[in-house]
Protein backbone atom coordinates (compact mmCIF):
# COMPACT_ATOMS: atom_id res chain seq x y z
CA UNK A 1 0.00 0.00 0.00
CA UNK A 2 1.37 3.40 -0.99
CA UNK A 3 2.19 5.83 1.74
CA UNK A 4 -0.40 8.58 2.27
CA UNK A 5 1.15 12.01 2.59
CA UNK A 6 -0.49 14.00 5.35
CA UNK A 7 -0.26 17.62 6.36
CA UNK A 8 -1.78 19.92 8.92
CA UNK A 9 -2.62 18.63 12.39
CA UNK A 10 -1.81 15.01 11.45
CA UNK A 11 1.84 14.30 10.76
CA UNK A 12 3.56 11.26 9.27
CA UNK A 13 4.33 9.72 12.66
CA UNK A 14 0.78 10.17 13.98
CA UNK A 15 -0.68 8.66 10.81
CA UNK A 16 1.13 5.38 11.44
CA UNK A 17 -1.02 4.64 14.50
CA UNK A 18 -4.27 2.70 13.97
CA UNK A 19 -6.52 5.19 15.79
CA UNK A 20 -5.28 8.12 13.75
CA UNK A 21 -5.73 6.16 10.50
CA UNK A 22 -9.33 5.35 11.43
CA UNK A 23 -10.00 8.97 12.34
CA UNK A 24 -8.35 10.20 9.13
CA UNK A 25 -10.38 8.01 6.77
CA UNK A 26 -13.59 8.50 8.76
CA UNK A 27 -13.17 12.24 8.50
CA UNK A 28 -12.38 11.86 4.80
CA UNK A 29 -15.57 9.83 4.26
CA UNK A 30 -17.65 12.44 6.10
CA UNK A 31 -16.20 15.21 3.91
CA UNK A 32 -17.01 13.22 0.78
CA UNK A 33 -20.62 12.81 1.95
CA UNK A 34 -20.91 16.52 2.76
CA UNK A 35 -19.47 17.40 -0.66
CA UNK A 36 -21.97 15.14 -2.42
CA UNK A 37 -24.86 16.69 -0.46
CA UNK A 38 -23.73 20.14 -1.61
CA UNK A 39 -22.94 19.19 -5.21
CA UNK A 40 -25.79 16.85 -6.17
CA UNK A 41 -28.74 19.35 -5.98
CA UNK A 42 -27.26 21.89 -8.45
CA UNK A 43 -26.01 19.08 -10.70
CA UNK A 44 -29.52 17.56 -10.69
CA UNK A 45 -31.04 20.94 -11.56
CA UNK A 46 -28.63 21.41 -14.48
CA UNK A 47 -29.18 17.90 -15.87
CA UNK A 48 -32.96 18.08 -15.41
CA UNK A 49 -33.12 21.36 -17.31
CA UNK A 50 -31.69 19.60 -20.38
CA UNK A 51 -34.18 16.73 -20.35
CA UNK A 52 -36.96 16.25 -22.85
CA UNK A 53 -40.28 17.59 -21.51
CA UNK A 54 -41.75 14.09 -21.26
CA UNK A 55 -38.75 12.79 -19.39
CA UNK A 56 -38.80 15.85 -17.14
CA UNK A 57 -42.31 14.99 -15.92
CA UNK A 58 -41.72 11.22 -15.90
CA UNK A 59 -42.60 9.29 -12.74
CA UNK A 60 -40.36 8.00 -11.25
CA UNK A 61 -37.87 10.69 -12.26
CA UNK A 62 -34.61 9.75 -13.94
CA UNK A 63 -31.41 10.74 -12.22
CA UNK A 64 -29.26 10.46 -15.34
CA UNK A 65 -31.08 11.86 -18.41
CA UNK A 66 -31.70 9.47 -21.28
CA UNK A 67 -31.09 12.35 -23.70
CA UNK A 68 -29.74 15.88 -23.40
CA UNK A 69 -31.26 18.71 -25.45
CA UNK A 70 -28.63 21.43 -25.55
CA UNK A 71 -30.68 23.41 -28.07
CA UNK A 72 -32.98 24.42 -25.18
CA UNK A 73 -30.15 26.56 -23.77
CA UNK A 74 -29.93 28.83 -26.79
CA UNK A 75 -33.68 28.95 -27.37
CA UNK A 76 -34.42 29.90 -23.75
CA UNK A 77 -31.59 32.43 -23.69
CA UNK A 78 -33.00 34.24 -26.72
CA UNK A 79 -36.72 33.86 -26.02
CA UNK A 80 -36.59 35.30 -22.51
CA UNK A 81 -33.71 37.71 -23.19
CA UNK A 82 -31.46 36.50 -20.39
CA UNK A 83 -28.61 38.57 -21.84
CA UNK A 84 -30.35 41.68 -20.51
CA UNK A 85 -30.67 40.18 -17.03
CA UNK A 86 -27.00 39.11 -17.15
CA UNK A 87 -26.05 42.67 -18.11
CA UNK A 88 -28.13 44.08 -15.23
CA UNK A 89 -26.57 41.67 -12.75
CA UNK A 90 -23.07 42.43 -14.04
CA UNK A 91 -23.67 46.18 -13.76
CA UNK A 92 -24.99 45.75 -10.21
CA UNK A 93 -22.00 43.56 -9.40
CA UNK A 94 -19.43 46.10 -10.59
CA UNK A 95 -20.95 48.85 -8.48
CA UNK A 96 -21.25 46.59 -5.45
CA UNK A 97 -17.61 45.51 -5.70
CA UNK A 98 -16.50 49.15 -6.02
CA UNK A 99 -18.53 50.27 -3.00
CA UNK A 100 -17.49 47.24 -0.93
CA UNK A 101 -13.78 47.58 -1.60
CA UNK A 102 -13.52 51.36 -1.37
CA UNK A 103 -15.77 52.21 1.58
CA UNK A 104 -15.17 49.10 3.71
CA UNK A 105 -11.47 49.25 2.90
CA UNK A 106 -11.44 52.92 3.87
CA UNK A 107 -13.15 52.06 7.15
CA UNK A 108 -10.59 49.32 7.81
CA UNK A 109 -7.81 51.80 7.08
CA UNK A 110 -9.45 54.32 9.43
CA UNK A 111 -9.58 51.84 12.33
CA UNK A 112 -6.18 50.27 11.61
CA UNK A 113 -3.87 53.17 10.75
CA UNK A 114 -5.53 56.49 11.60
CA UNK A 115 -7.05 55.50 14.97
CA UNK A 116 -8.42 58.87 16.11
CA UNK A 117 -9.81 59.27 19.63
CA UNK A 118 -12.89 57.12 20.14
CA UNK A 119 -12.26 54.89 17.10
CA UNK A 120 -12.05 51.76 19.27
CA UNK A 121 -15.56 52.42 20.61
CA UNK A 122 -17.01 52.89 17.13
CA UNK A 123 -15.23 49.77 15.89
CA UNK A 124 -16.82 47.85 18.76
CA UNK A 125 -20.23 49.18 17.75
CA UNK A 126 -19.68 47.95 14.19
CA UNK A 127 -18.73 44.50 15.46
CA UNK A 128 -21.86 44.39 17.61
CA UNK A 129 -24.01 44.85 14.49
CA UNK A 130 -22.86 41.39 13.36
CA UNK A 131 -24.83 39.94 16.28
CA UNK A 132 -28.09 41.62 15.21
CA UNK A 133 -30.56 39.64 13.05
CA UNK A 134 -30.61 40.77 9.43
CA UNK A 135 -34.39 41.15 9.53
CA UNK A 136 -34.28 43.84 12.21
CA UNK A 137 -33.38 46.57 9.71
CA UNK A 138 -35.72 45.66 6.86
CA UNK A 139 -38.53 48.10 7.67
CA UNK A 140 -36.42 51.21 8.44
CA UNK A 141 -34.09 50.55 5.53
CA UNK A 142 -36.90 50.10 3.03
CA UNK A 143 -38.70 53.22 4.30
CA UNK A 144 -35.50 55.22 3.75
CA UNK A 145 -35.19 53.80 0.24
CA UNK A 146 -38.72 54.89 -0.67
CA UNK A 147 -38.25 58.34 0.91
CA UNK A 148 -34.58 59.13 1.47
CA UNK A 149 -34.15 61.41 4.53
CA UNK A 150 -33.71 65.15 3.88
CA UNK A 151 -33.47 64.77 0.10
CA UNK A 152 -36.86 63.00 -0.20
CA UNK A 153 -35.71 60.93 -3.17
CA UNK A 154 -37.32 57.61 -4.10
CA UNK A 155 -34.52 55.15 -4.90
CA UNK A 156 -36.73 52.23 -5.96
CA UNK A 157 -35.96 50.84 -9.42
CA UNK A 158 -32.36 52.00 -9.08
CA UNK A 159 -29.22 50.15 -8.03
CA UNK A 160 -28.10 52.86 -5.61
CA UNK A 161 -29.71 51.32 -2.48
CA UNK A 162 -27.98 48.00 -3.16
CA UNK A 163 -24.67 49.79 -3.57
CA UNK A 164 -25.24 51.81 -0.39
CA UNK A 165 -25.93 48.60 1.54
CA UNK A 166 -22.65 47.14 0.28
CA UNK A 167 -20.75 50.21 1.50
CA UNK A 168 -21.17 49.13 5.14
CA UNK A 169 -20.27 45.49 5.68
CA UNK A 170 -19.01 44.75 9.22
CA UNK A 171 -17.35 41.48 8.20
CA UNK A 172 -15.49 43.15 5.32
CA UNK A 173 -14.42 46.00 7.59
CA UNK A 174 -13.05 43.50 10.13
CA UNK A 175 -11.16 41.58 7.44
CA UNK A 176 -9.68 44.76 5.98
CA UNK A 177 -8.76 46.11 9.40
CA UNK A 178 -7.01 42.90 10.46
CA UNK A 179 -5.01 42.75 7.25
CA UNK A 180 -4.06 46.43 7.34
CA UNK A 181 -2.70 45.87 10.87
CA UNK A 182 0.04 43.72 9.30
CA UNK A 183 1.25 46.56 7.04
CA UNK A 184 4.25 48.24 8.73
CA UNK A 185 3.38 51.60 10.22
CA UNK A 186 6.77 52.88 9.02
CA UNK A 187 5.53 52.81 5.41
CA UNK A 188 2.54 54.94 6.29
CA UNK A 189 4.67 57.35 8.32
CA UNK A 190 7.25 57.66 5.54
CA UNK A 191 4.54 58.46 3.00
CA UNK A 192 3.06 61.03 5.37
CA UNK A 193 6.47 62.69 5.81
CA UNK A 194 6.83 62.84 2.02
CA UNK A 195 3.63 64.87 1.88
CA UNK A 196 1.11 62.20 0.87
CA UNK A 197 -2.44 62.80 2.02
CA UNK A 198 -4.31 60.24 4.11
CA UNK A 199 -6.51 59.23 1.19
CA UNK A 200 -3.43 59.14 -1.06
CA UNK A 201 -1.69 56.76 1.35
CA UNK A 202 -4.76 54.54 1.30
CA UNK A 203 -5.01 54.45 -2.50
CA UNK A 204 -1.32 54.34 -3.41
CA UNK A 205 0.24 52.31 -0.60
CA UNK A 206 -2.29 50.39 1.49
CA UNK A 207 -4.49 49.00 -1.30
CA UNK A 208 -1.61 47.90 -3.58
CA UNK A 209 -0.15 45.96 -0.64
CA UNK A 210 -3.50 44.25 0.01
CA UNK A 211 -4.02 42.36 -3.25
CA UNK A 212 -4.78 38.94 -1.62
CA UNK A 213 -7.54 40.39 0.56
CA UNK A 214 -8.88 42.53 -2.29
CA UNK A 215 -9.17 39.45 -4.51
CA UNK A 216 -10.92 37.47 -1.79
CA UNK A 217 -13.39 40.24 -0.93
CA UNK A 218 -14.10 40.81 -4.63
CA UNK A 219 -14.81 37.16 -5.35
CA UNK A 220 -17.06 36.74 -2.31
CA UNK A 221 -18.89 39.96 -3.18
CA UNK A 222 -19.52 38.85 -6.76
CA UNK A 223 -20.82 35.52 -5.53
CA UNK A 224 -23.08 37.26 -3.02
CA UNK A 225 -24.57 39.59 -5.65
CA UNK A 226 -25.41 36.73 -8.01
CA UNK A 227 -27.14 34.84 -5.20
CA UNK A 228 -28.90 37.82 -3.63
CA UNK A 229 -32.68 37.82 -4.01
CA UNK A 230 -34.44 39.71 -1.22
CA UNK A 231 -33.23 43.29 -1.69
CA UNK A 232 -33.16 43.21 -5.53
CA UNK A 233 -36.70 41.81 -5.45
CA UNK A 234 -37.88 44.52 -3.04
CA UNK A 235 -36.23 47.41 -4.88
CA UNK A 236 -36.15 46.54 -8.61
CA UNK A 237 -39.78 46.55 -9.74
CA UNK A 238 -39.18 47.52 -13.37
CA UNK A 239 -38.46 44.51 -15.61
CA UNK A 240 -35.69 46.41 -17.38
CA UNK A 241 -33.80 46.48 -14.05
CA UNK A 242 -34.29 42.86 -12.97
CA UNK A 243 -31.32 40.70 -12.05
CA UNK A 244 -31.13 37.04 -13.10
CA UNK A 245 -32.56 35.71 -9.83
CA UNK A 246 -35.39 38.24 -9.74
CA UNK A 247 -36.26 37.57 -13.40
CA UNK A 248 -36.50 33.82 -12.81
CA UNK A 249 -38.80 34.36 -9.84
CA UNK A 250 -41.04 36.94 -11.49
CA UNK A 251 -41.36 34.94 -14.71
CA UNK A 252 -42.10 31.65 -12.98
CA UNK A 253 -45.82 31.76 -13.84
CA UNK A 254 -45.06 32.11 -17.57
CA UNK A 255 -42.25 29.56 -17.74
CA UNK A 256 -42.66 25.77 -17.95
CA UNK A 257 -41.00 23.90 -15.12
CA UNK A 258 -38.13 22.64 -17.28
CA UNK A 259 -37.41 26.19 -18.51
CA UNK A 260 -37.45 27.41 -14.90
CA UNK A 261 -34.78 24.83 -14.15
CA UNK A 262 -32.81 26.07 -17.13
CA UNK A 263 -33.12 29.61 -15.80
CA UNK A 264 -31.76 28.41 -12.47
CA UNK A 265 -28.87 26.89 -14.41
CA UNK A 266 -28.14 30.31 -15.88
CA UNK A 267 -28.01 31.65 -12.32
CA UNK A 268 -25.89 28.81 -10.94
CA UNK A 269 -23.16 28.60 -13.57
CA UNK A 270 -21.39 32.02 -13.18
CA UNK A 271 -20.78 31.77 -9.39
CA UNK A 272 -19.68 28.14 -9.75
CA UNK A 273 -17.19 28.96 -12.50
CA UNK A 274 -15.94 31.94 -10.51
CA UNK A 275 -15.35 29.80 -7.46
CA UNK A 276 -13.63 27.01 -9.42
CA UNK A 277 -11.22 29.42 -11.09
CA UNK A 278 -10.43 31.49 -7.99
CA UNK A 279 -10.86 29.07 -5.08
CA UNK A 280 -7.11 29.21 -4.41
CA UNK A 281 -7.33 32.96 -3.76
CA UNK A 282 -10.38 32.49 -1.53
CA UNK A 283 -8.58 29.94 0.64
CA UNK A 284 -5.47 32.12 0.81
CA UNK A 285 -7.55 35.15 1.72
CA UNK A 286 -9.33 33.32 4.52
CA UNK A 287 -5.99 32.02 5.79
CA UNK A 288 -4.55 35.53 5.81
CA UNK A 289 -7.64 37.05 7.41
CA UNK A 290 -7.72 34.39 10.09
CA UNK A 291 -4.02 34.33 10.75
CA UNK A 292 -3.21 37.99 11.14
CA UNK A 293 -3.30 39.68 14.49
CA UNK A 294 -6.45 41.75 15.07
Amino acid sequence: MSKVKTAGIIGDLEYKTAKVKVFYWLYFAIMVCVSLICILPPVWVILSSLKDIKEFYAIPPTIIPRSLHFDKIWNTWNEFRFLRYYANTSYLTLGTVAFTVFFNGLAGYFFSKLKPTGSAFFFLLILWTVLLPNTIGIVPLFSNIVDFPLLHINFTNTYWPLWFLAAVNPVAILIFKNFFDTIPASLVEAAHIDGASKIGIFLRIVLPLSIPILITITILTINGVWNDFFWPYMILKDQSKWTVIVAIYNLRSTLPADIQFLGLTFAIVPPVLLFLFFQRYIVQGYAIAGGVKG
